[in-house]
């Protein structure tokens, strides 16, 4: 039989609400035994809680049935105030009636086996718990609202009409069927391929979107990146001297531009240098600048050159620093915005120019974003098993159906339709307690 659950469902600590969930067969009885009857469903009521003989707090409690409750299970809310002793003495009191506390995603993994959301839609309760952002909230309300889930189930249903051709060319090869109908599944697989490559080629804006996006100053020692830092920061986050070589590590700052979430990184200047430590903050200013979504150039009078210039592309950005000494050379076909720090120029532009260039890199696609790892894996397995399939379709009808089956079981495998027991503990180890 299914235990009875609760947890705390807001954070932890001094409060003027806290509301501590319960989900389970055992939930009624359980309100039963604190004192609280006669409460229809979905309808808050006003009552007091006991228990072994003393009041433990005058509460707002809500009672969901099976299966029209977030678990699909019979379950409880209970509005408590946020003092430290009435949740302490009704956590006692649930534990003492024999409720046990849940782990981690527990009710959302509960959620999910009683049919009540897929398991992307389960990811996406986790992504709108930490979204600090607008994009990410907004991102994360879409796949929670099932977007992401049509779109797989959409790609299946393609899968299954291909295999269905597939199979009958095989099964019924004695009867009164069309020739090569196996062969009528080729439009489809060509199509189905189109989209899951597409899907592939924009996998990276969902994550950025979830992990935030990254941009990381570059430049020759002396070069102003660590002041351009501390002004798109707007603090004194780095530390800044007349001495080469003073930012011998990368300094993060995470920043919120555009609605979206950005990670900044300062690096040391690139040089060639005897110096341990400084080579070592060198060697991982090259690591980060190979990993960012954007880098930015910063380049000071003199600064024609340099080994900035490997890892520049020609979408990024040129910062022509410290104009009131003079102006740096800016390369051939590249954005280019000259400042001065000290004379406050430029640095509205330069804002400006990076708010424009991440929405356009994270906003807007048909397809809706792939937000994790796990997903871009299985597209991938899918697309490879697809395009096998086509190749065969000609000569192995039979192996093609294999191969459709593969890709149906990648894609499934994302939204928790089929073959789901390997990945649970992946999707909901992540999840906070009470969620």
């Amino acid at each position: 039989m299914t235990e009875t659950i609760f947890a705390l469902a807001t954070p932890p600590g001094r409060g003027a609400i806290a509301v501590i969930r319960v989900s389970g067969p055992g939930s009624a009885d359980a309100l039963g035994a604190l004192g609280v009857r006669s409460i229809a469903p979905r309808q808050a009521a006003l009552r007091t809680l006991r228990h072994a003989g003393r009041i433990l707090d005058q509460a707002l409690v809500l009672r969901f049935t099976a299966p029209n409750s977030y678990t699909g299970e019979d379950s409880a809310e209970l509005h408590l105030h946020g003092g430290r002793a009435v949740i302490e003495g009704v956590v006692d009191a649930l534990s003492a009636l024999g409720l046990r506390p849940a782990e981690p995603g527990e009710f959302t993994r509960r959620a999910f086996e009683n049919g009540q959301m897929d398991l992307a839609q389960a990811e996406a309760v986790a992504d709108l718990i930490d979204s600090e952002t607008a994009a990410q909230a907004s991102q994360a309300l879409g796949q929670l609202g099932g977007t992401l889930s049509q779109a797989y189930a959409g790609f299946r249903r393609d899968l299954l009409t291909a295999l269905a051709l597939v199979e009958a060319e095989i099964d019924f090869a004695d009867e009164d069927i069309p020739d090569q109908l196996a062969r009528a599944a080729g439009p489809i697989l060509d199509r189905l391929a189109r989209d899951l490559n597409v899907a592939l080629s924009d996998a990276d804006r969902g994550q950025r979107v979830r992990e935030g996006y990254r941009i990381v100053l570059i430049g020759e020692t002396n070069a102003g990146k660590s002041t351009l830092f501390n002004a798109l920061v707007a603090r004194e986050a780095a530390i800044v001297t007349p001495i080469a070589g003073t930012t011998r590590d990368v300094l993060d700052a995470e920043l919120v531009i555009g609605g979206f979430a950005v990670t900044l990184s300062d690096t040391a200047g690139l040089r060639e240098s005897d110096d341990p430590i400084e080579a070592e903050g060198i060697r991982r200013a090259r690591m980060r600048a190979k990993d960012a979504d954007l880098r930015i150039w910063v380049r000071a009078p003199g600064d024609d050159g340099g080994a900035a210039a490997e890892f520049i592309r020609p979408t990024d950005l040129v910062i022509l620093s410290k104009g009131d000494l003079g102006r740096a050379t800016p390369p051939e076909d590249m954005m280019a915005i000259a400042t001065s720090t000290s004379e406050g120029t430029g640095l509205a532009e330069v804002r400006a120019w990076i708010e424009r260039r991440i929405s356009e890199d994270l906003s807007g696609a048909d397809f809706p974003a792939v937000t994790r790892e796990r997903h871009r894996r299985r597209l991938t397995e899918a697309l490879g098993s697809v395009e096998a399939a086509r190749f065969a379709l000609s000569t192995a009808p039979e192996m093609a159906g294999d191969d459709l089956r593969r890709a149906a079981e990648a894609l499934g495998r994302v939204t928790g339709a089929i073959g789901v027991e390997d990945i649970l503990g992946e999707v909901f180890a992540t999840f906070c307690i009470g969620k």
